[in-house]
């Protein structure tokens, strides 16, 4: 595989995915979702790649711990990958501790032609040089290469068997330390808790965790790098505007449950041609009458409803999105561009960055267009999230250097 890039800098690509269909439903699923990974990898040719998963292992972990381990076999011996010698991956499997689980997945692959590539020890606080093919699984929390932890219960307390946190690993590269951070936030339990009120409540939930995740990383235990913190946010519109904007001239019934008196479904009709259904929300359906305003100039009509991120603009950057929303798709493989009716389209899946991190993305001299943010599989069903990457180069020298004592790096070296 011929690279991109030259020896001045390094070809970096970064891709997250919610990959908990492709263990419910394997046969029909998995072979498109690598077809389709396979060819983002050919097209942007990247020295190092690192693809975060959440929801690793699907729904039931141990029912699909066979279709587990075919899909990292099938990731780290493919002919598509064969060229990449080195690769990291750290696989949480250990479902059978509430207090642990998270079922995150991380991966990393290096290229043969990449050299002296180190990773953090968080342990004994020094670089090792990455060699050979290595799976930490199971237990994540002895392996001193990583930090990984899962919200506290009590962030979330509606759900009893949450699987949400995060897995963070340090790189250096071309002399350029960087962190990578795996990450699940909490989702909407309810459509129509979530329409109750602007910001919603579940946005504020995912506002703690994402803040304490952010207080980690740049906590005072270990030297400050650029970091890059990418996977399901589970960021959502905010659903109150989003049904004002798109039902503006409906009319709203409330439907209660007999025996409790609670709301239980929202229609909003419009007032005259006939009073056609234009939505229906109940707690698990979002059902409008038009997915095309999801679709059309791939949602960005919609981004200005896309608000979770603007409280953290002093610390996370995220290029100017121009793909359609990442959730909820639908999992039949014969409707790769539908949309479920459960949820509203949002914007769940994103990279965001430090705003350091932001000056480590080498921008184009030439026409050529060498960062790209964006989705994979768009005609394709890749599940109910589609994955998003992120691609750009890494000049020689960039950001901070890994350490000042060298020695330490053969000291340390593997």
């Amino acid at each position: 595989m011929a690279m991109k890039g030259t020896a001045a800098n390094t070809g970096i690509l970064l891709v997250t995915a919610n990959v908990g269909s492709l263990f419910d439903d394997p046969e029909n699923l998995q072979k498109n979702w690598l077809r389709e990974f396979y060819q983002v990898v050919h097209t942007h040719k990247p020295h190092f790649m690192a693809l975060h998963c959440q929801e690793f292992g699907g729904k039931n972990y141990e029912a699909s711990m066979s279709h587990v381990d075919k899909f990292v076999k099938e990731l780290l011996s493919s002919d598509a990958m064969k060229d990449y010698n080195r690769a990291r991956v750290y696989l949480d499997e250990n479902f059978k501790s509430q207090e642990q689980f998270t079922a995150l997945g991380s991966f990393y692959f290096l290229h043969e032609s990449l050299k002296n590539i180190y990773q953090f020890d968080f342990k004994a606080k020094k670089y090792k040089k990455v060699t050979g093919k290595e799976i930490y699984s199971d237990t994540l929390e002895s392996t001193p290469m990583l930090e990984k932890e899962k919200f506290p219960q009590d962030y979330f307390p509606e759900c009893k068997w949450s699987r949400k946190g995060f897995i963070r690993t340090r790189w250096c590269i071309t002399d350029c330390a960087f962190d990578l951070v795996n990450i699940h936030l909490f989702h909407d339990a309810s459509n129509l808790v979530a329409w109750e009120t602007s910001p919603s409540v579940y946005s504020g939930i995912r506002h703690k965790a994402l803040s304490y995740v952010l207080d980690r990383i740049i906590d005072q235990r270990f030297e400050r790098v650029s970091y890059f913190v990418f996977g399901d946010f589970n960021f959502r519109l905010d659903a109150k505007s989003v049904v004002e904007t798109l039902c503006a001239k409906a009319t709203m019934q409330t439907v209660r449950a007999a025996d409790t008196n609670e709301v239980v479904k929202l229609i909003f009709r419009e007032s005259d041609n006939d009073r056609k259904v234009m939505l229906q929300l109940e707690k698990k359906l979002f059902d409008y009458f038009n997915q095309d305003v999801f679709r059309d100039n791939n949602g960005t009509a919609l981004l200005e409803f896309d608000k979770e991120l603007s409280v953290f603009k002093d610390k996370l950057y995220e290029l100017d999105i121009s793909f359609p929303p990442s959730y909820p798709y639908s999992e039949d493989c014969s409707q790769g561009m539908q949309y479920m009716n459960t949820r509203c389209p949002a914007w769940c899946d994103r990279i965001l960055m430090s705003h350091s991190a932001k000056e480590l993305i080498l921008k184009s001299e030439n026409d050529e267009k060498q960062v790209v943010y964006d989705h994979i599989g768009p005609n394709v069903c890749m599940g109910d999230h589609k994955p998003v990457f992120l691609s750009f180069r890494i000049a020689a020298g960039a950001g901070k250097r890994c350490l000042r004592n060298e020695k330490i790096f053969r000291e340390s070296s593997l």
